[in-house]
């Protein structure tokens, strides 16, 4: 099985804006990041499966991919909570700073930390691996495509922010004989 995870292009957002969950539409550029992803990658079969986070801004470029799109909540963002549609220079700095000292493990207020949305990832990862496709795109968000290498990776969650994600990237892995292979990241 090959399997590219794909983060969504850039968005609208203002450069320090808060969002994780929050539904912000894409750049106004987004044909032209559209076509920069598709040329990173190669044709795709009509059976090829497309899983995406149900939010727009991953979405609009799953169905350039297909019509056939399957969305699934365990591929949301980072649920910040409070914070979410918030600048960080709006947020308590000392919570802030707790938050981005301990992320894996504390929380936004009414929100959720990274180890949540590791082990909400992980049950959508265990069960695309025992699937029979042979080709998927996951269009997701940079925290789930840490989380998701994280774990392919073994690696432990307080180093997976060094794992680069940039908007628009491209991330090929390949399951084969229940071993997993890392083809490239951040293409």
């Amino acid at each position: 099985m090959d399997i590219y995870l794909i983060r969504h292009t850039q968005t609208i957002a203002d450069p320090g804006l808060c969002y994780g969950q929050s539904d912000i539409a894409l750049a106004p550029n987004f044909a032209e990041e559209m076509g920069g992803v598709h040329d990173k990658l190669p044709e795709f079969g009509e059976d090829c499966q497309v899983y995406c986070s149900p939010l727009t801004r991953c979405l609009q470029l799953a169905h350039t991919f297909s019509d056939a799109v399957t969305t699934d909540q365990r591929l949301l963002e980072l649920n910040f909570g409070e914070w979410e549609s918030t600048r960080f220079d709006d947020i308590d700095a000392d919570a802030l700073q707790h938050w981005t000292s301990n992320y894996v493990t504390a929380a936004p207020p009414k929100g959720e930390n990274f180890e949540d949305l590791y082990q909400r990832t992980g049950d959508f990862w265990r069960e695309l691996l025992a699937s029979k496709a042979e080709q998927v795109l996951v269009i997701t968000h940079a925290g789930v495509i840490r989380a998701l290498l994280a774990r392919a990776l073994n690696l432990p969650l307080v180093n997976s922010f060094q794992l680069r994600i940039d908007s628009g990237s491209a991330h090929k892995l390949r399951h084969l004989d229940d071993y997993l292979y890392i083809e490239y990241i951040n293409l």
